[in-house]
């Protein structure tokens, strides 16, 4: 063979092996912050079960506190975090661009009022200093509740307090009473003997969807891997909701939290996990909080109010019920 083919040859070759490399290179694992609540806790099934596998999409769980997650999520070092639906407001509100493509869970019980002894119902809150994660969920949650029984903001005394601690402040005797979730609402409760849930998200059934948020950047570069993740989640679900499966569930669960199966079970009766079905008619659009749609819309409005943002988000954008509607 001549020098000039050879010439012509070789560079035609090392392209097409660089072409090759770069098709067969191997996608990075998609970055999930989660933390500790038990609907999304439960991503430790499909690692476990091998569920991403299943689908074809490689997934690295990163484990955080909850707040802690959402910077996390803020300064990019995850493409996506389980976030309550009003906590992607504010992430939305404040730049960290979101979009809602999966609803694990509603609150059903779980979050809670927890008073000291003596305090018997929420009007017994009046007057009385409550610690609470203020601009969160948690502080939404406090308002619903106050307006249920005739009372405001102003009837009370504030303490902004990080969730996480919130076993410890009760039993300080530095506030009367905390709003938090399972696992914290319920170490409150164990902590300060005589203590009382006032109040709970059972009495307000879907004020607080948990949900899987993406940054759109990944999304519009990843779809069809997000598409796999979501599928990977209703396998959790399919297992989950097999009674035949709890034993292990439990374990599973537990082992992440530090707690045993027995002390974990309590925290899923609390926990509305949703199915397929269960999601798509929450996707649907409407003004209550039936709909993903309509608690947000009433968050979003909660929030501008007590002016934890300025301008309200535009709900309509920080949702996609593409993903669940794709899954077979």
């Amino acid at each position: 063979m001549n020098t000039k083919l050879m010439s012509l040859i070789k560079p035609t070759v090392m392209a097409l092996a660089l072409v090759a490399g770069v098709c067969t290179a191997k996608a990075e694992p998609l970055k999930i912050a989660y933390s500790d609540w038990p609907g999304w806790v439960a991503w430790d099934i499909a690692k476990e079960k091998g569920f991403f596998e299943k689908q074809g999409v490689e997934v690295e769980l990163l484990w955080f506190e909850y707040v802690a997650s959402m910077d996390a999520f803020a300064a990019g070092k995850a493409d996506a975090v389980c976030v309550a639906n009003g906590d992607s407001m504010v992430l939305n509100a404040t730049g960290a661009r979101n979009v809602m493509i999966l609803v694990n869970d509603y609150s059903n019980g779980n979050d809670k009022i927890v008073a000291r002894s003596g305090i018997k119902d929420v009007k017994g809150l009046k007057g009385k200093k409550i610690g609470v994660e203020i601009g969160f969920l948690s502080h939404e949650l406090l308002m619903k509740a106050l307006q249920d029984s005739g009372l405001t903001e102003q009837d009370v005394e504030l303490v902004n307090m990080p969730t996480h601690q919130a076993a410890q402040v009760l039993a300080s005797g530095d506030v009367d009473a905390i709003v938090a979730w399972q696992p914290h609402s319920g170490m409150a409760l164990k902590a300060s003997e005589g203590s009382t849930a006032v109040y709970t998200t059972a009495d307000a059934p879907g004020i607080i969807y948990d949900t899987l948020a993406v940054a759109p950047g990944s999304l519009l570069k990843r779809k069809d891997d997000w598409q796999k993740v979501v599928a990977a989640w209703y396998d959790v679900i399919d297992y989950m909701a097999d009674p035949a499966n709890e034993e292990e569930m439990l374990k599973i669960l537990s082992a992440r939290v530090g707690l045993t199966p027995a002390e974990y079970k309590p925290f899923l009766s609390g926990t509305k996990m949703l199915s397929k079905a269960d999601v798509l008619q929450v996707l649907k659009k409407g003004k209550g909080f039936d709909s993903l749609y309509g608690s947000c819309t009433v968050v979003n409005d909660f929030f501008v109010a007590n002016k934890v943002y300025e301008e309200p988000v535009k709900v309509k954008r920080c949702i996609d019920p593409s993903f669940t509607k794709k899954v077979k």
